[in-house]
């Protein structure tokens, strides 16, 4: 997927763009995504004023493990895309704005960008349901699907000698 300043600067109106991505990369190294599709680009490119905005959105859809329960669950996760593009200028501009990507030519690959959005977009931390209650910490039951009444007392351990005093008498 790429965009060329010339030809978005001659068009003059916002050119749609659409491509399914077939990445590996943000995926990397994470156990917590258990398998993934390809990454649905929707953006748009419009160039005003010497810089090309390009919006729009990611999807994708992801297998992943919740982090309290451990069970398989399914997402689609929508990421929103916003990058600015503009020519490197002959001379350094002091007061240009840190969000604009400078790039030497006329054409920009959105790959990269792409995949920088995707993995800061992902979730830190998967769960099946924002009300989750998780596995047990003593028996390891999923207290999603039953309580298992284990018994939890939380006694701070600088005070656990206290407890056995009082148990004595």
């Amino acid at each position: 997927m790429q965009i060329r300043f010339r030809e978005l600067s001659l068009q003059g109106q916002s050119v749609p763009m659409s491509e399914v991505m077939n990445l590996t990369e943000p995926f990397e190294g994470r156990s917590d995504i258990l398998g993934h599709g390809p990454v649905r680009a929707d953006l748009h490119a419009k160039y005003e004023e010497g810089v090309v905005k390009v919006n729009g959105t990611l999807t994708l859809d992801l297998e992943l493990s919740c982090s309290r329960c451990l069970t398989h669950t399914n997402q689609t996760i929508k990421l929103p895309f916003k990058e600015v593009f503009m020519q490197k200028p002959e001379e350094e501009d002091p007061e240009l704005d840190e969000d604009i990507h400078l790039v030497v030519g006329d054409k920009v690959d959105l790959e990269p960008y792409v995949v920088e959005n995707v993995v800061v977009g992902l979730p830190y931390i998967p769960l099946c349901d924002s009300a989750c209650k998780g596995l047990c910490p003593v028996c390891g039951e999923n207290r999603n699907q039953r309580d298992c009444g284990c018994k939890q007392d939380k006694i701070d351990p600088r005070l656990a000698g206290l407890a056995d005093f009082f148990n004595k008498e």
